[in-house]
C-alpha cells in the first residue's frame, strides 16, 4: 500500500472519502471488538490450552495481522488528517 498525499485525496471527492473513512473506522472497531473477544477467551481457557492454541498457524497469522495494524495506524491518522483538510478546502 502506498502513503495517500494531499493531491491524491483531493481527487478523492468528499462523499468518497467520508465513505472510505466510516468503512476503515468500522473495521478498527470489529478489531478491537475481536481483540477484546480473544484476550477473554484467553482468560476462561486453561494454560495447556493456551500454549497449544499459541503454537497454531491462525494464531500466527493473528498476531502477525496485529502488528501490521499497529504500522497502519499512522497511515489511517495521515488519511484522517487529510480527509480534514479536503473537508474545510485547505490546500497545502
Amino acid at each position: 500500500m502506498t502513503d495517500l498525499n494531499h493531491a491524491e485525496l483531493h481527487d478523492m471527492d468528499l462523499e468518497n472519502a467520508r465513505l472510505a473513512y466510516t468503512i476503515i473506522q468500522r473495521l478498527l472497531e470489529h478489531n478491537t471488538a475481536v481483540s477484546e473477544l480473544i484476550a477473554l477467551m484467553a482468560r476462561v481457557i486453561d494454560e495447556d490450552t493456551q500454549r497449544a492454541l499459541t503454537k497454531t498457524p491462525p494464531w500466527t497469522a493473528y498476531l502477525e495481522s496485529r502488528r501490521e495494524l499497529e504500522t497502519t495506524r499512522a497511515q489511517i491518522e495521515k488519511f484522517t488528517a487529510e480527509l480534514k483538510k479536503l473537508e474545510t478546502g485547505e490546500t497545502e
